[in-house]
């Protein structure tokens, strides 16, 4: 294990790392693992960002981007970066299995292990770890990395604010959620006083859409959502067969279960997608309703509180009705 004097010891010379984040990343994942990266080079480091699969168009603006490793699309070179790495950062995750193939290669790989996160229950794999799971946003850990624990608050600059800003707003859901504590919000001060232009990145982010993706939208809630007042619980589900029909890209299905959230009196809300080799689930929540219980109960999956994921090998039928028979179990706390 490293401590933090041992660490900042290697960081005091240039190094080889790779800094990864999960599967399918999204603006938390990405703003948090590209505001480590922008940091890191100022000090002379050798540093990559590999990750693990590809990720929305919306995300590819942000500084640093051209210079990101696809796993699935350059697996070699990325095998190469991890091998060699000195260093090895894993931002947004906190199981080796949710960077699908390249856990076993970070596993074997001698280079020291440093997680930053908010989820629960961690696997021991890690030599230091940053961990909060009352963290809004894994880029709000990145930023507390730098500022509180390496002292460099002179080295966030725009590049890494803007960067941080997008995955804290991102995971966040625009300051919504009731982790968007006071601490954040001065973070968020700090972050726009370092350059990171706030309605600029809300544009890029959220006001990028195709026309198909709005179409796609207007499907879902139009024809693929059910409401279930007695459990005051919504429903999205969606086959395949209309990812297809609307040419559904990575990132497309993104915060479309907010939507079934935003009704007054729904308390959980459920996307279920079909995929070509599983279905997953997004479940949101209000209040103290356990989302992330469900999904790891029955689900394979975790995540926090009011925001958590999950998937099934069963048929896109099989897997609504599970979820449809799970609810009088939380009957109780859904009716609160």
């Amino acid at each position: 294990m490293l401590d933090l004097a041992a660490l900042k010891e290697l960081l005091a010379s240039p190094q080889k790392i790779v800094i990864t984040t999960h599967h399918k990343p999204d603006g938390d994942a990405m703003g948090s693992s590209l505001g480590l990266y922008n940091y890191l080079i100022q000090q002379g480091h050798h540093a990559t960002v590999v990750a693990p699969t590809d990720y929305p168009d919306f995300l590819s603006w942000m500084p640093g981007n051209d210079g990101v490793i696809i796993y699935t699309e350059q697996p070699e070179k990325a095998a190469t970066l991890i091998a060699n790495a000195a260093l090895i950062f894993c931002l947004d995750f906190n199981a080796l299995g949710r960077i699908n193939e390249m856990g076993a290669l970070v596993g074997e790989s001698k280079a020291y292990k440093i997680m930053i996160d908010h989820h629960l229950e961690p696997e021991d794999f890690d030599d230091y770890r940053h961990w909060n799971i009352n963290a809004c946003a894994t880029a709000q850990l990145i930023y507390d990395f730098i500022v509180n624990e390496l002292h460099h608050q002179e080295l966030v600059n725009k590049d890494v604010a803007t960067c941080l800003y997008t995955g804290i707003m991102t995971d966040s859901a625009s300051f919504r959620l009731p982790n968007t504590t006071s601490t954040v919000h001065r973070i968020v001060a700090d972050l726009i006083d370092a350059g990171a232009v706030n309605w600029r990145i809300h544009e890029l982010v959220y006001n990028s859409a195709s026309e198909s993706r709005l179409r796609f939208l207007g499907h879902c809630l139009a024809n693929c959502l059910e409401v279930l007042p007695e459990y005051n619980t919504a429903i999205i589900s969606v086959n395949k067969e209309d990812l297809e029909k609307y040419d559904v890209d990575t990132g497309d299905t993104e915060g479309i279960v907010n939507y079934a959230l935003s009704m007054a009196s729904i308390k959980l809300a459920a996307f279920i997608v079909e995929r070509k080799d599983k279905v997953k689930l997004s479940l949101r929540s209000k209040g103290e309703f356990p989302a992330n219980e469900i999904c790891k109960k029955y689900f394979g999956g975790g995540g926090h509180r009011n925001a958590a994921g999950g998937f099934s090998t069963d048929s896109l039928e099989q897997v609504v009705q599970q979820f449809k028979t799970l609810l009088p179990e939380y009957k109780k706390l859904l009716k609160q």
